[in-house]
């Protein structure tokens, strides 16, 4: 799986009004059928994974820039202007409840687009597990609220998340592609926010591999989870394993695992998961379970896990002063042009495509 970026916005309360709704509708109707017709199905679902570009189409569409409002409401005009039939492209899910129907349009809109069984049901696992990926292999304090799953008449696809952070009052959005290597290894390829989290248990970054090595051989080698249930574990309870040597972990070492969490770890070794992206797709596996499993592992085995948020800063395209990396100015030029072309030849009235031009420009 390729993740290509996380930003971050502040939570604003309300809706868009309906006469800017209507509006909003009309143009990203407008815009998706131009950059289709120019650039391609595959092209456009890329350009929805880019933060920076989705971020700017959101305020063509006359969204505040900075909003958590330009996830919901830019994914939700789309839905409702883009006819899959006429453009090849679907859009499934959404805000809230809307989101947990995402399977369900998946399988209805697949066999609109007379995709084979395993096709949807691809589509379905990696819609399930991008959402599981970022709100439990990735726990960064936001807990996901939007699911919107994008895909063509082909089975390509991507993914547009968003999660809460209520003690910071910030949304963060997660971009994912198809095209990818693996769901729960280095996802990320542009990152966006203002804020950076101290301490982020991070299980996709590739600093956590031995770690999520480590947690799957637990999983299968251990039969009695219930000793490591207290709050503080004995240092005697770690010995036995394959390796006899006891590594203390960098954090703190603390454990709560209930009755319920032991029960989930005890089912997982009955399945004896073959990997981690298994392990982390059992029912019943949350945060809880990853971070207990990662903990009992550094001390067991001394395999560490990333701490540090995957977070970057300067949105997709770099940042002008070289951090986190130097802004890829042809990368960024493709993006902008891109979208004025779609605003160009969308079939818009002339007053629309100059508010839609300036609004690029003022973003720009």
């Amino acid at each position: 799986m390729k993740r290509t970026g996380i930003s971050d916005l502040p939570l604003h309360p309300g809706k868009a009004p309906p006469w800017l709704f209507k509006r909003m509708v009309k143009l990203a109707g407008g815009i998706t059928e131009a950059i289709v017709l120019e650039y391609g199905q595959d092209e456009f679902l890329r350009r929805l994974s880019d933060p920076y570009w989705f971020q700017a189409f959101a305020c063509v569409l006359g969204f505040d820039w900075h909003s958590s409002g330009t996830t919901t409401t830019a994914t939700g005009a789309l839905k409702e202007a883009v006819n899959p039939e006429s453009v090849g492209i679907a859009f499934a899910g959404g805000k809230g409840r809307v989101s947990r129907k995402t399977p369900e349009e998946i399988l209805l809109l697949g066999e609109k687009f007379s995709l084979g069984t395993k096709q949807i049901e691809g589509m379905q696992y990696s819609s399930r597990m991008s959402a599981k990926v970022d709100n439990t292999a990735i726990q960064d304090g936001y807990q996901l609220y939007h699911h919107f799953f994008v895909f063509t008449e082909k089975g390509r696809w991507s993914v547009i998340q968003q999660g809460m952070n209520p003690a910071n009052r910030y949304a963060r959005r997660y971009h994912w592609t198809s095209g990818f290597a693996s769901f729960v290894e280095e996802p990320h390829t542009g990152i966006a926010c203002d804020s950076r989290g101290q301490t982020v248990l991070d299980m996709t970054a590739r600093k956590s591999g031995e770690s999520r090595k480590a947690s799957v051989d637990l999983v299968k080698d251990t039969k009695d989870f219930s000793r490591f249930a207290s709050r503080q574990a004995l240092l005697g309870d770690f010995f036995g394993q394959k390796e006899k040597v006891l590594h203390m972990p960098r954090t703190h070492f603390i454990l709560d695992m209930k009755k319920r969490d032991i029960e989930t770890l005890s089912r997982a070794h009955e399945l004896q998961p073959s990997g981690y992206e298994e392990l982390l797709g059992i029912q019943g596996v949350g945060p809880k379970t990853v971070r207990s499993l990662a903990l009992i592992s550094e001390v067991i085995y001394g395999a560490q896990p990333s701490w540090e948020d995957p977070v970057k800063f300067s949105f997709a395209h770099g940042g002008k002063d070289g951090i986190p990396y130097p802004v890829d100015r042809p990368v960024y030029d493709r993006s902008i042009e891109i979208l004025r072309t779609g605003i160009e030849q969308a079939k818009l009235g002339q007053k629309e495509r100059l508010g839609a031009i300036k609004r690029l420009r003022d973003f720009y």
